[in-house]
């Protein structure tokens, strides 16, 4: 096999598991180029189908071309959209940039409580989300599956042990799994896989007047990169040659040294 075809072959497996073992099963699609990779995966596993609800988060804060994209794919594959948004805290106006709000606490309040409202509203007792290892240093101390508690809050100091491929998936009751089926891909595999399965993504990744994103996420804490890789092959070579961390343009991780960790250990995704 290939090595592509390791990981894809990896990854469908974590996904099976989690749809046998977890009900309701939820996926968490950023429409970035992981999740939107990892939604090609879960179609492979399923034969084309989504068998569960597919979770966007909307801060209302996305750049247009992302929304375009969810909407596109939505009706194109036939998905079952799930949108949720922090309402009330966006109708108090107290996010950043305009409200007194930091970016981190802007983070906190339209990400992790609208997909905590989303969690309970629908009782998800698992999500599958598109992170790696390689993209952060705290999602490095992630497993596979991730237990969080009742809040899904993440204690990274107490996680369950994972050799050999073997993985616990028997939680006590009560407790939220994150599943990361990505988590042994690097950034560079996503693009290659990207490449092999002509998976779409936002065209906002390809280079316009010698600048394009690298990392999406809201627009007034999401920075370009100076590039002129306008295909996938072009973005591959680029990233083989870089010494750019890929979320240093990513605003809410420079507020402070630990502002990635808080974030996570309060259940962001």
């Amino acid at each position: 096999m290939t090595h592509l075809e390791k990981l894809e072959q990896q990854s469908i497996y974590i996904i099976r598991e989690a749809f046998n073992k977890f009900e309701p099963l939820g996926l968490l699609w950023s429409v970035g180029k992981d999740s939107s990779a990892l939604l090609w995966l879960v179609r492979k596993a399923f034969f084309g189908h989504v068998p569960f609800p597919v979770i966007h988060i909307d801060t209302s804060y996305k750049i247009p071309e992302m929304i375009e994209y969810r909407d596109r794919l939505m009706r194109e594959w036939n998905l079952n959209l799930i949108v949720g948004q922090n309402q009330e805290v966006l109708a108090r106006g107290e996010t950043y940039p305009n409200g007194s709000a930091s970016r981190v606490r802007c983070c906190s309040l339209l990400k992790t409580e609208a997909l905590n409202q989303v969690i309970h509203q629908h009782r998800f007792s698992g999500l599958i989300v598109g992170i790696r290892r390689d993209e952060e240093g705290t999602r490095s101390k992630e497993r596979y599956f991730s237990p969080r508690d009742k809040s899904s809050e993440w204690n990274f100091k107490n996680q369950p042990p994972e050799f050999w491929d073997q993985f616990n998936t028997d939680f006590a009751p009560g407790t939220h799994v994150r599943v990361h089926p990505l988590l042994h891909w690097t950034e560079v595999n996503v693009w290659e896989y990207i490449h092999h399965e002509k998976i779409p993504v936002v065209s906002l990744y390809f280079a316009n007047k010698g600048r394009r994103y690298r990392s999406l996420g809201c627009a007034p804490c999401s920075a370009t990169v100076a590039s002129e890789a306008k295909t996938v092959p072009e973005i591959i070579d680029e990233l083989r040659k870089t010494k750019q961390s890929e979320r240093s343009t990513r605003a809410q991780d420079q507020e402070s040294e630990d502002a990635f960790e808080r974030l996570r250990q309060s259940g962001y995704m």
